[in-house]
């Protein structure tokens, strides 16, 4: 039987110029995706936004009053144009300055390296009065949970650490399993009766993939579910509908 319990959801917000302008290209979604699908949430929504306060506050809010949880990623380092910290304590209503923690780990690490830490270091241990900090074992510059909202970095190794420093701490539901299957006929010969074995198998979401190789056109269809004995007996009919094509 399927578990009739959801997977707590959550959301992602990429903020910054350089990805809506394409000079950079972001590599943050793909690992959260996976990462969330194994701890068993599910990534339900993603959004871009510029380095502009008020549409990173919106953002921010919507999203956090949507979802279980929100991940952000970029705006929390040294340079004036990095504003995501002072825009999520605006969201929530918070007090935002150089706090003690963060400031010592920094100190400490600087000094360790030999580098000054400067007044454009300290910006990073700028963090919202309520929040807590996320440990970042690449850098040492924090990120920060606040609420249901965990603010990483942009640089996708930091990121990426902190995805794992914050996925422990997160109560997650059941794994999303898939299989794919490759049927070769176009998608206009197959839509009826996928269609068909969607309405049979309402808890299994199937999802086309066209391709088009060596004059052979094509569908991937990947099937996910949580229940591994009901995304199997979809696997099945599938294959038994196309007993011919896969």
């Amino acid at each position: 039987m399927a578990n009739s319990v959801a997977n707590p959801t959550a959301a992602m917000l990429v903020i910054g110029d350089e990805i809506l302008s394409g000079r950079t290209r972001d590599a943050n979604m793909y690992h959260l995706a996976g990462r969330l699908t194994e701890h068993g949430v599910d990534l339900k929504e993603v959004r871009v936004v510029s380095d502009d306060a008020p549409a990173i506050v919106a953002a921010v809010r919507a999203l956090a009053g949507s979802f279980d949880h929100v991940f952000t990623s970029g705006g929390i380092g040294p340079t004036h144009d990095d504003i995501t910290a002072d825009c999520i304590a605006e969201a929530f209503n918070d007090q935002i300055d150089v706090r003690s923690d963060a400031y010592d780990l920094l100190a400490a690490h600087y000094a360790q390296g030999g580098k000054e830490f400067n007044a454009a270091r300290q910006r990073m241990a700028r963090i919202p009065d309520s929040a807590t900090l996320i440990d970042n074992p690449v850098s040492v510059a924090p990120g920060f949970t606040m609420q249901n909202v965990h603010v990483m970095a942009g640089v996708p190794s930091v990121f990426q650490a902190m995805v794992d420093s914050v996925l422990p701490g997160l109560i997650g539901g059941a794994p999303l399993l898939s299989e794919t299957v490759r049927i070769n006929q176009g998608e206009g010969d197959i839509a009826g009766p996928l269609g068909e074995l969607a309405a049979n198998f309402p808890e299994i979401s199937i999802g086309s993939y066209p391709f088009h190789h060596e004059g052979v056109y094509g569908a991937n269809i990947v099937l996910r579910g949580i229940d591994r004995e009901m995304l199997a007996r979809a696997t099945t009919s599938l294959t038994q509908i196309f007993p011919e094509d896969t």
